[in-house]
């Protein structure tokens, strides 16, 4: 463990709290809620700059649990031309999207009343993906019910939380940080319990 004065003049450097790359220097007690970067009450509110922000500052892992994200494709340029050199680049990149075969997508669609609209939200996505992603870049369908969306990039993660009968666009957003780990661990286990029950698709292929 570095003396305070190395603690100190290392997390300035970085730009980083200390208690977040020392966590261990500090009462357990007040790292209580420190990985609670930001909440906002609907998707919305989150900030346009930061979904591309964290994009480019991921160095490992990028993952993806949504039944379409289709918002990221469509309403932020950057964000596939940004995910895909990330990919290329050597970041693990996992994209976990809803299975049009599965039931979840079908009950979706039928608790907001849209008429088939969530499998053609799916469908556009997977084209701009399967069109524009490199083959490094992995892609997996999910028939999981989805309780939240997972936007996950190296140790910082947004939650989108699903609300019943309510666009994910209109409910609570949450932006983690890992520090000890008791939340961002949570999210990242059913992420991987999600990625490990998933079928890998193929470009191309008719989902």
């Amino acid at each position: 463990m570095p003396y305070p004065k190395t603690r100190f003049r290392v997390a300035a450097i970085l730009e980083e709290d200390e208690s977040y790359l020392w966590p261990d220097s500090v009462d357990r007690a007040s790292l209580v809620g420190a990985e609670l970067i930001a909440s906002y009450p609907r998707r919305n509110d989150v900030p346009r700059h930061l979904w591309t922000e964290i994009l480019r500052n991921a160095e490992r892992n990028v993952d993806l649990l949504a039944f379409a994200g289709l918002f990221l494709a469509e309403e932020h340029p950057d964000w596939i031309p940004t995910l895909a050199a990330k990919a290329e680049a050597g970041v693990r990149v996992r994209l976990l999207i809803g299975d049009p075969k599965g039931q979840q997508l079908a009950s979706r669609d039928t608790e907001h009343q849209i008429g088939g609209g969530v499998a053609g939200r799916v469908a556009a996505v997977l084209a701009y993906y399967g069109q524009r992603m490199p083959p490094a870049a992995q892609i997996r369908l999910h028939y999981t019910p989805l309780y939240n969306s997972i936007y996950r990039f190296d140790d910082e993660m947004l939650v989108n939380v699903h609300v019943y009968g309510i666009l994910a666009a209109f409910t609570p957003t949450i932006h983690i940080r890992r520090v000890d780990g008791a939340w961002f661990n949570t999210y990242l286990e059913s992420y991987e319990r999600v990625w490990a029950s998933a079928r890998p698709w193929e470009r191309g292929a008719a989902v």
